[in-house]
């Protein structure tokens, strides 16, 4: 015939087959616990030290800002950073966008 026999499962197979096993929800635990410290919390402690180095940024810092710009922080406003990159040129540039801060007399020839 077409058609297989159907047999039925005892009592015990049953309860096992509904109950939830928890050894096969290990690997997806594992593989949370592996971004989790290899992706979310490296990324997280990056974003800390970051805010921290704009908190702490003063007049007179020299700066590298995102696009390449290098130059001595001249006024601080809450969003924007406003930068000397040579004698008479300033640009602002918005305050997220600052990549590191420089030790000072890295910058020559800016007064």
């Amino acid at each position: 015939m077409l058609i297989s026999e159907v047999w039925a499962q005892s009592a015990a197979s049953a309860q096992s087959a509904q109950g939830i096993d928890f050894m096969a929800f290990m690997p997806f635990v594992f593989l949370i616990a592996v971004f989790y410290f290899i992706l979310i919390r490296p990324q997280m402690k990056r974003s800390k030290e970051h805010k921290t180095m704009l908190e702490a940024l003063q007049k007179g810092d020299e700066i590298v800002a995102a696009g390449g710009l290098v130059g001595r922080v001249t006024k601080i406003d809450e969003n924007y950073i406003t930068m000397q990159v040579a004698d008479g040129v300033e640009v602002r540039v918005q305050r997220p966008s600052l990549q590191l801060v420089l030790p000072k007399g890295t910058i020559k020839g800016i007064e």
